[in-house]
């Protein structure tokens, strides 16, 4: 049902539609139209003699005497449209060549449409669907769009989302006037996912999966494409677009956590930075994986919102006035339906209300707002400490959710008419109804109006086109075999004149807490007055004054990287940076000669229109950007593709994640002696572009470097194979010749026969492998580069990680709270970057520089991790042995329990010794150390024997050292120390002699004279042993 024009008789039109009751079948319709507002219908008899369905209509937005009609024969054989220039009176048949699924009319150009086709081919007709061609084939559903007015330069263009030869889908732009495959523009380097492709004002939205990982991707006025930056660990599985108004994306995101709840999100202008705004909001998933969020806008006033928030499996109802910066539970009413005191007083006790859409577009959802009704709302819900699903009662407010009344005791459908003047409402029942209810004091008092004197199941309300209409029309059936009833209501006559400026009164905004200045400025409106009865009708304004506010600190949210801290009360509204963002870091947009400011973790709430006052950004430090370094050099192939056929065309793709790019010279080696120098290859279109003839593996290398530093990426091709995914696990430090685990960790982990390839500093011959894992050693010191492929049948997929190989180097086992389990992802990223925390934060306690400490997170639940202190590069002199003071240092800061962090919602997480009461395990791995072997916790007899040998040696040094330089040694430890290579797992601690006199403390250099001495270490079992018990052992 439609309502036609908005001219003294307004045109209504209805179709009606019999179904098959086994299938969906139509089997029949009719056209009925109204010219007297629903007095009378006259059916319409599009073909004599001809039985048509009518499957659907459409009406131009711009010129609404303009319909069209779709339709086919009975048995589905004709397909043709009914095209209609003034309001239904007349229909001219047009047949067509296709079957129509959906038609969309132009925005502006009232004789422009798309047709979208059952068989996946999209039309263009340029006089109202007289004539059509074809655009293109293999078009997504539901991913069509018209250009958008003054966004779009032109205003022929179409953007659609297209499947291509290979399968793969893509965003492509052309102009109606030639869309071949020669004349479509890809808008977005690569495929997407299928159905990602959204046009919504300003901001085009498109997603691409790799792997297991998903990337969203916005542009914002057609620029080109950028990443969307959440939160670095949100990893969301789901992201739900709410609005797209006033410069500003309003998102629901499902985090990688979340099974029925979503994160709300908001951007800063271009869509590109989101901060969060609240978390765990309801969502309920429907056939066909359409998805609810429990978030509604409230219509009128800019900036409300409602939402349903789920925690701990209780769900209840919050408000926000500034677009989600503030959220806070609705007050109950302070009397019930009958006027008596209800027993439901805060904190315990709020309102809570439905945030359903309705399935049918005739009859209200559970929460009715309006344009042109600011401040009025009414919805279903009750009183409690949570929402409850089967209660419904009926609440209106008329100061946009400040004061609530209740109304009804069971769920109505709701229509507002003459600008809310008149609230319209109608039982939610399943039984026939004869009765309507009607308030026109904003639902203070209610009058019932028998409507029909035969009750009818009623199916919706409609309303005559305009916000200040007093006619309705209710519809629906007497039995499920009748046909339609259409029963018309004219409320003008109880209004006995128009309204006059005195008949008016001003209601000002707030808050729950009683702040007028919202989205910085008070706002005033319009309201009728109780004893007034007149019409408002067309000429009526709601907003009366605005004026603005000076800022305080509630017109500023927090900025990308930063969050509010709820549990942390005493800091207030403060917004701390999350631990994996640096405010201080330039921009990765940043080049020599400009300048940015650092985050001050404040943004000013888009839209918000305060002047002066605070000013929370104003602190912000400008800083000149520097020539920095190119890091994070990625080089990849077009189309994803490792392994290629001999003659295939590549194209290379390099990206840069930080760095400069303007000044920074690229060489490319393509491995079979090809080699080429670009300048700013990763901000230039300029492609690589190359065909290998041969079979055989190839390493394409690219290398980065400016005058501030270089870095470089690597590529294996292999000819004949393609790609997936790899996490290459192995541990950052290694000392040389000691045994080193690499695991490949392939996702997905349900793979079969997959061969693994490992290539280890830069050999071109790579050791193949079915298992996951491997052995290797480092015989040399320094950064080896290690890489690994893992291919199951045509997929294939690489990692690459670096280790430094020492001679010496410590460990010191760690572990975190418990209360880090529940925000870890479990992925290589998340790990890194605690452990980048965990060393920065140590560094800055103990002075140690951060290039000597590199912390490990261990795979796996709980959290642990592994310290690694690296030894200093200023060396001792010979005839010295160095004793360093860090790990004493380090050890302080743990137990003083000063390394912490914080994670989302403020959480602490305090970071320990694993074990606080043994020692740190040195590794020692230099040639003159002895070499010897374990397996678990027990040294072997050989183990044994070597060190039986080592200390009559020791006794024999000690005797000729005695009879050299006549000295009495009071008291000598040996340590050898083992390491069992599979875990990383701290022994027993040294036992140092009674008799030791000088206790080593700091970082000295000790001559030979003093009482202790530094022998050698191992992998496996602490072996102590002193002087005194020497003669037992030898005579055991």
């Amino acid at each position: 049902m439609l309502c036609l024009g908005t001219g003294e008789h307004p045109v209504i039109l209805i179709l009606t539609k019999y179904y098959h009751a086994d299938s969906t079948k139509v089997l029949e319709s009719s056209l009925w139209r109204s010219s007297d507002y629903g007095t009378t219908y006259t059916k319409l008899n599009l073909m004599p003699g001809t039985t048509i369905v009518v499957t659907n209509f459409y009406i131009c937005p711009t010129n609404k005497k303009k319909v069209i009609l779709v339709s086919s024969s009975i048995n589905e054989r004709d397909q043709m449209l009914f095209i209609s220039v003034d309001e239904g009176a007349s229909f001219q048949r047009q047949p067509l060549f296709f079957t129509v699924d959906t038609l969309l009319f132009h925005p502006k150009e009232e004789d422009k449409l798309l047709a979208y086709s059952k068989e996946k081919k999209l039309y263009v007709s340029t006089d109202l669907g007289r004539k059509w061609t074809i655009l293109q084939e293999r078009v997504s559903k539901d991913r069509i769009f018209w250009s958008v007015a003054g966004v779009d330069v032109d205003p022929d263009l179409v953007h659609m989302e297209m499947q291509d030869s290979s399968g793969g889908f893509l965003y492509v732009t052309c102009l109606i006037q030639n869309c071949s495959d020669k004349m479509v523009t890809a808008q977005f380097l690569g495929k997407i996912d299928q159905n990602s492709l959204a046009v919504q004002d300003d901001y085009i939205f498109v997603k691409v999966t790799t792997g297991n990982r998903t990337k969203y991707y916005v542009s914002y006025r057609r620029n080109e494409f950028v990443q969307m930056r959440f939160p670095k660990y949100a990893l969301p599985k789901d992201v739900q677009i709410v609005s797209t108004d006033e410069n500003q994306v309003f998102l629901a995101l499902q985090e990688w956590h979340q099974m029925d709840t979503y994160n709300l999100y908001m951007s800063d202008p271009q869509g590109v930075y989101y901060s969060i705004v609240l978390e765990n909001v309801r969502s309920t998933k429907q056939p066909e994986e359409n998805v609810l969020i429990d978030i509604l806008e409230v219509r009128g006033i800019k900036g409300v919102f409602l939402a349903n928030q789920k925690v701990d499996g209780k769900v209840t109802t919050l408000i926000t006035y500034n677009k989600g910066r503030d959220w806070n539970p609705l007050t109950p009413p302070a009397t019930d339906l009958n006027g008596k005191p209800v027993n439901c007083k805060p904190p315990d006790c709020h309102l809570h209300l439905h945030l359903r859409w309705a399935d049918n577009p005739y009859v209200s959802g559970t929460v009715h707002t309006k344009d042109s009704a600011p401040g009025l709302i009414m919805g279903a819900g009750n009183l409690g400490s949570q929402l409850v699903e089967y209660k419904e009662e009926m609440y209106i407010t008329a100061d946009c959710g400040k004061s609530w009344r209740q109304v009804f005791e069971e769920e109505h459908h709701i229509l507002y008419l003459d600008h809310g003047g008149v609230i319209v409402a109608i039982k939610d029942t399943s039984i026939p109804l004869k009765i309507l209810k009607f308030s026109i004091d904003e639902g203070r008092t209610w009058t019932v109006h028998n409507f029909t004197s035969t009750s009818v199941f009623v199916d919706g309300l409609l309303n005559e086109p305009g916000d200040e209409t007093l006619v309705m029309t209710v519809f629906g059936h007497i039995s499920y075999r009748s046909d339609w009833e259409l029963v018309k209501v004219d409320f003008r006559q109880s209004f006995p004149r128009q309204c006059t400026e005195a008949d008016y009164d001003s209601w000002r905004l707030t808050d729950l807490q009683g702040e007028r200045c919202i989205m910085g400025q008070e706002r005033s409106y319009r309201k009728r007055k109780e004893s007034s009865f007149c019409i408002k009708g067309k000429s009526f304004t709601s907003a009366l004054t605005a004026k603005p506010c000076q800022c305080t600190e509630k017109d500023f949210t927090c900025d990308y990287g930063f969050e509010r801290a709820p549990s942390l009360k005493a800091e207030g509204d403060r917004c701390f940076a999350d631990f994996w963002h640096d405010p201080d870091s330039p921009p990765e947009d940043c080049h020599l000669g400009h300048s940015y400011e650092s985050s001050t973790g404040y943004r000013k709430v888009v839209s918000n229109v305060c002047e002066g006052g605070v000013n929370k950004q104003q602190s912000s430090k400008q800083h000149t950007c520097p020539l920095l370094p190119p890091k994070g050099l990625q080089l990849g192939i077009k189309g994803q593709m490792l392994a290629v056929a001999p003659g295939d065309d590549i194209t290379f793709i390099v990206h840069q994640e930080q760095g400069d790019t303007a000044n920074t010279k690229y060489q490319v080696d393509l491995g079979d002696g090809v080699r080429a120098i670009y300048r700013n290859l990763t901000v230039t279109d300029e492609p690589i572009q190359h065909r290998y003839e041969k079979p055989g593996v190839y390493r394409v290398t690219v290398k980065a470097e400016n005058s501030a530093g270089h870095d470089h990426a690597t590529l294996y091709i292999q000819v004949n194979a393609p790609l997936q995914e790899v996490h290459l696990e192995v541990v950052p430090i290694a000392g040389r010749n000691q045994e080193v685990n690499l695991t490949a960790v392939v996702l997905p982990t349900a793979t079969n026969l997959t061969v693994f390839y490992w290539w280890i500093g830069d050999d071109l011959q790579p050791k193949l492998s079915l298992d996951n894992s491997v052995i290797t050693k480092f015989p040399e010191t320094g950064e080896v580069s290690v890489t690994v492929q893992a291919s199951n049948g045509r997929s294939m997929v690489q990692d690459t990680k670096t280790v430094r190989v020492f001679d010496q180097f410590q460990v010191i086992p760690l572990s975190f709270s418990r209360n880090l389990d529940q925000f870890n992802p479990n992925i290589p990223e998340w790990r890194e970057d605690i452990g980048q925390v965990v060393t920065k934060i140590l560094a800055k306690i103990t002075g140690i520089p951060q290039e000597s400490l590199v912390t490990m997170v261990r795979p796996g639940l709980p959290t642990t991790a592994d310290l690694y202190v690296l030894p200093l590069e200023s060396k001792p002199a010979k005839r010295s042995v160095f004793v360093d003071k860090r790990v004493p240092a380090i050890k302080q800061a743990f137990n003083e329990n000063n390394v912490s962090f914080i994670v989302r919602g403020g959480l602490v997480v305090l970071v320990t010794l694993a074990d606080p009461d043994s020692g740190q395990i040195t590794r020692d791995t230099s040639a003159n150390a002895t070499e010897t072997g374990s397996q678990g916790g027990m040294a072997g007899p050989g183990v044994w024997a070597l060190a039986l040998i080592f200390v009559i040696s020791l006794v024999a040094v000690g005797a000729f050292i005695l009879y050299k330089f006549k000295r009495k040694l009071p008291g000598r430890n040996v340590y050898a120390q083992m390491h069992n290579e599979k875990e990383q797992e701290m022994t027993s601690p040294v036992n140092h002699s009674e008799d030791t006199q000088n206790i080593i403390q700091g970082e000295e250099f000790i001559d030979d004279d003093l009482d202790s001495q530094t022998l050698g270490n191992h992998s496996g079992v602490v072996l102590s042993i002193n002087s005194r018990e020497l003669h037992s052992y030898l005579t055991s």
